[in-house]
Protein backbone atom coordinates (compact mmCIF):
# COMPACT_ATOMS: atom_id res chain seq x y z
CA UNK A 1 0.00 0.00 0.00
CA UNK A 2 2.64 2.69 1.26
CA UNK A 3 4.42 1.70 -2.06
CA UNK A 4 1.40 2.49 -4.32
CA UNK A 5 1.40 5.90 -2.62
CA UNK A 6 4.91 6.78 -3.33
CA UNK A 7 4.40 5.77 -7.04
CA UNK A 8 1.49 8.06 -7.44
CA UNK A 9 3.72 10.60 -5.40
CA UNK A 10 6.30 10.51 -8.22
CA UNK A 11 4.18 10.80 -11.02
CA UNK A 12 5.75 11.86 -14.52
CA UNK A 13 3.08 13.72 -15.87
CA UNK A 14 3.37 16.89 -17.34
CA UNK A 15 -0.03 17.78 -15.95
CA UNK A 16 1.47 17.49 -12.17
CA UNK A 17 4.34 20.01 -12.52
CA UNK A 18 3.55 23.47 -11.14
CA UNK A 19 5.01 25.21 -14.05
CA UNK A 20 3.03 23.49 -16.44
CA UNK A 21 -0.55 25.39 -15.92
CA UNK A 22 0.96 28.48 -14.94
CA UNK A 23 2.78 28.71 -18.36
CA UNK A 24 -0.93 27.62 -20.25
CA UNK A 25 -2.37 30.29 -18.27
CA UNK A 26 -0.03 33.25 -18.85
CA UNK A 27 0.67 31.90 -22.92
CA UNK A 28 -3.38 31.95 -23.18
CA UNK A 29 -3.18 36.07 -21.38
CA UNK A 30 -0.75 36.48 -24.17
CA UNK A 31 -2.84 34.80 -27.04
CA UNK A 32 -6.07 37.13 -25.74
CA UNK A 33 -4.14 40.40 -24.98
CA UNK A 34 -2.95 40.18 -29.07
CA UNK A 35 -6.46 40.20 -29.94
CA UNK A 36 -7.61 42.84 -27.74
CA UNK A 37 -4.78 45.15 -28.64
CA UNK A 38 -5.14 44.60 -32.29
CA UNK A 39 -8.85 45.11 -31.77
CA UNK A 40 -8.25 48.51 -29.62
CA UNK A 41 -5.23 50.00 -32.24
CA UNK A 42 -8.62 49.51 -35.27
CA UNK A 43 -10.81 51.45 -33.20
CA UNK A 44 -8.02 53.96 -32.42
CA UNK A 45 -7.40 54.50 -36.36
CA UNK A 46 -10.70 55.39 -36.61
CA UNK A 47 -11.29 57.87 -33.98
CA UNK A 48 -8.18 59.09 -35.29
CA UNK A 49 -9.97 58.91 -39.47
CA UNK A 50 -12.42 60.78 -37.56
CA UNK A 51 -11.35 63.46 -35.70
CA UNK A 52 -8.82 64.13 -39.22
CA UNK A 53 -12.09 64.50 -41.11
CA UNK A 54 -14.03 66.77 -38.49
CA UNK A 55 -10.78 69.16 -38.23
CA UNK A 56 -11.03 69.93 -41.52
CA UNK A 57 -14.66 70.25 -42.19
CA UNK A 58 -14.01 72.83 -39.42
CA UNK A 59 -11.18 74.84 -40.98
CA UNK A 60 -13.18 74.71 -44.81
CA UNK A 61 -16.23 76.15 -42.71
CA UNK A 62 -13.92 78.93 -41.01
CA UNK A 63 -11.99 79.64 -44.57
CA UNK A 64 -15.62 79.76 -46.54
CA UNK A 65 -16.79 82.04 -43.35
CA UNK A 66 -13.86 84.79 -43.23
CA UNK A 67 -13.84 84.51 -47.47
CA UNK A 68 -17.56 85.75 -47.30
CA UNK A 69 -17.42 88.61 -44.67
CA UNK A 70 -15.47 91.62 -45.72
CA UNK A 71 -12.72 93.11 -42.79
CA UNK A 72 -14.60 94.63 -40.71
CA UNK A 73 -11.92 96.77 -38.55
CA UNK A 74 -11.42 98.66 -42.65
CA UNK A 75 -15.52 99.43 -42.63
CA UNK A 76 -15.65 100.52 -39.07
CA UNK A 77 -12.56 103.03 -38.91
Amino acid sequence: MIELAVAAAKSTSAWDQPGTLAFLVIFGMGVILYFVFRSMSKQLRKVREAARLEANEAEAASGAAAQDEPNRDHAAG
